[in-house]
């Protein structure tokens, strides 16, 4: 990724260089009094896209260019009829000799990353309009498209089976017990429950905080969208209130600043301070539902594919009673359709437009 500005002294690389997540590009030094303001730049530029952003956008590009290798062609400058071919050996699993086939989000993803890299070169950009590649990218989808497979949500007496499969007793019980409450009861993404810490301002690599008051816990955070506040009330007994987990995770964990989930190390007898990586949210959900036996009436092994993070936000969509555009606020969606794309058992048929027609 380019900033539009020169790279920090010493550093220029060649122009199509994958420089960890960023593609630098090769600029003319500014003058000594403006690289601290260049790199400050650069780092609001990181800012602007999330890490896993960046590492799939630098995957894809390296992607690009290996198969543009083998091929004998050249990744730049871009070239819509080279671009068709890749998307074409993307799906039909010829990018090597031992690839898969791609699926279509799969390649609607590296085309926007290459989008994307070719942006942050200046001038060179890519015309997904060109017949070259709109036209393939069509009779891909016509081809290989499929409905898209949601992951099941947990439901209120599933958190209750999946909590007990947890060992209270042990600070990394009760580090998951405050995951899993958390992330169900205030709709969280998996990076929004670990990004979050003890209080305001307190690390740079947080996407919010916590205020825990009498009613509840008020959740500052950093989404996709801007700054939005969740507000998660107090449950009906302590022994699933995502409130009482969370104080008690940070009162035994000893925690009073900082990333709020963290590693749980020395044998589960001490925390670290690292933060914890949001795979590790869907780890937690996935394990836990295995354990307590949610879906039980499914095979082992499609069980298994079932659940991930975004388990808990389709199970707090899916089983809060109340008008559906508190659940879109709860869950920052900017539209009621997206928030039902989430309610996997919603009633779909309360309102009959067919009855209300006169039929």
């Amino acid at each position: 990724m380019t900033t539009g500005l020169p790279p920090a002294p010493h550093t220029a690389l060649p122009e199509d260089t994958v420089a960890g997540s960023l593609v630098v590009v090769e600029r003319a030094p500014l003058p000594a009094h403006l690289e601290g303001l260049a790199t400050r730049a650069r780092g609001y530029v990181e800012a602007a896209s999330s890490a896993n952003t960046r590492r799939a956008y630098a995957a894809d590009w390296k992607h690009f260019s290996a198969w543009c290798r083998r091929q004998n062609l050249a990744p730049l400058p871009p070239d819509p009829q080279i671009v068709g071919l890749y998307i074409t050996a993307c799906a039909s699993g010829t990018v090597t000799g031992s690839s898969k086939p791609n699926s279509v989000s799969t390649i609607e993803r590296r085309l926007s990353s290459l989008s994307w890299n070719y942006a942050q070169r200046g001038d060179q950009k890519l015309d997904r309009k060109d017949r070259h590649i709109a036209t393939v990218m069509a009779g891909i989808r016509n081809t290989h498209a499929r409905p898209p497979v949601q992951k099941e949500a947990v439901m209120p007496e599933d958190i209750i089976a999946m909590l007990e499969t947890l060992d209270r007793g042990t600070l990394r019980g009760l580090r998951d017990r405050a995951m899993l409450l958390l992330g169900f009861a205030g709709g969280l993404r998996r990076s929004e429950i670990v990004g979050l810490d003890v209080g305001r301002n307190q690390t740079e690599d947080s996407s919010g905080w916590i205020e825990i008051v009498d009613k509840g816990m008020l959740v500052t955070l950093r989404g996709k969208t801007g700054w939005r506040e969740v507000e998660i009330g107090r449950g009906s007994s302590d022994a699933t209130c995502p409130v009482v987990a969370v104080q008690t995770w940070l009162t035994f964990a000893k925690i009073p600043h900082g990333p709020i989930f963290r590693r749980v190390t020395g044998q589960g007898k001490a925390v670290g301070p690292d933060r914890l990586h949001d795979q590790e949210v869907a780890k937690l959900v996935k394990r836990t539902a295995l354990a307590a036996g949610v879906r039980g009436d499914l095979p082992e092994g499609e069980r298994a594919q079932k659940f991930s993070g975004h388990s808990l936000r389709a199970g707090l969509a899916s089983s809060a009673e109340v008008d559906e555009r508190y659940v879109q606020k709860q869950l920052g969606h900017a539209s009621a359709e997206m928030t039902r794309k989430y309610q996997r058992r919603r009633d779909r048929f309360r309102i009959n437009l067919t009855k209300a027609a006169g039929l």
